[in-house]
């Protein structure tokens, strides 16, 4: 039988606060896979990633992280904490209290930024990098779309209406998706309160893109990026994205000489990464 030991834990950041990791399969010889999620998104949205990966040969650990303020984590009582810097901060606190030396990561949108600036601030602890749909540029389109999702406050009743609600507003974007992968979306993003359905995530987070003034330039991570070009690095981008461009794609692999794409055809903004196609180049990477 596969070894796919699942275990919960929680650490504790060194300014106070209790954050939710969840891993799959034990430690082996080969770098632990280290899953960091989207602006409002948790470890759940690579839980079937993580279980496929972790039933496969060669085994290795994948410890997928709830940011502050996201899942099960604790919410921040200072909103200023939500920064991409801070949430850095965390994973190397992570990294060092589950005393892991190096890792492979994986970047999903948010997650990605995170990844920019751990290659700058700890560059000993990273092996190969994987962004989700991300980059150091970002497109307005995109952010844009994420704000009006973000804004919208449908009445949901079930996890069914969440699913639903779900396929309404990116099924266009996501045709390679089925009933099932927005049913597995909707226990993803939602959590079940008191007989109410909201996404897991401290309100306060979004409202970083819902008070961004689309009249300015989007800051841009090129900085950054000068860091990642000394790792493997595989960027997948949604067919259908819209905050990742084709053309920052091929900048990306004009300025880095260990960089390959991949392109996660009928999905956008953020490609599920269980998907077949998409799961088998992802291994394919990290098992080079």
């Amino acid at each position: 039988m596969p070894d796919t030991k699942i275990l919960e834990q929680w650490i504790e950041t060194d300014d106070g606060l209790r954050l939710y990791l969840r891993s799959h399969g034990r430690p082996t010889e080969l770098p632990p896979v280290i899953c960091l999620a989207g602006l409002t998104r948790n470890h759940r949205d690579f839980e079937a990633f993580a279980i496929r990966l972790a039933s496969m040969e060669p085994k290795r650990q994948i410890i997928c992280l709830d940011s502050r303020g996201r899942g099960n984590s604790d919410r921040d009582g200072n909103i200023a904490n939500y920064n991409v810097w801070r949430e850095m901060l965390d994973v190397v606190h992570m990294l060092d209290q589950m005393q892991i030396a190096r890792a492979d990561f994986i970047g999903s949108s948010r997650g990605g930024l995170i990844l920019h600036f751990l290659a700058q601030h700890r560059p000993d602890v990273i092996g190969k990098l994987i962004f989700n749909d991300i980059g150091p540029r970002i497109e307005t389109a995109g952010l844009q779309q994420i704000k009006a999702y973000l804004e919208a406050k449908p009445a949901l009743h079930s996890f069914d209406d969440c699913a639903k609600w779900l396929k309404t507003v990116h099924g266009a974007a996501f045709p390679a998706l089925e009933d099932n992968d927005w049913r597995e979306m909707a226990h993803a993003i939602y959590r079940h309160d008191a007989g109410i359905f909201t996404p897991d995530y401290d309100v306060a987070i979004a409202k970083q893109i819902t008070a961004i003034d689309f009249d300015q330039p989007v800051p841009d991570l090129w900085p950054q990026f000068q860091a990642v070009t000394q790792f493997p690095l595989l960027v997948i981008r949604g067919e259908n994205s819209s905050l990742l461009s084709d053309e920052t794609v091929s900048l990306l692999r004009e300025q880095h000489p260990q960089c390959t794409s991949l392109i996660a055809e009928n999905q956008g903004h953020t490609p599920l990464l269980h998907i077949d196609g998409v799961f088998e180049a992802t291994v394919a990477f990290l098992n080079v």
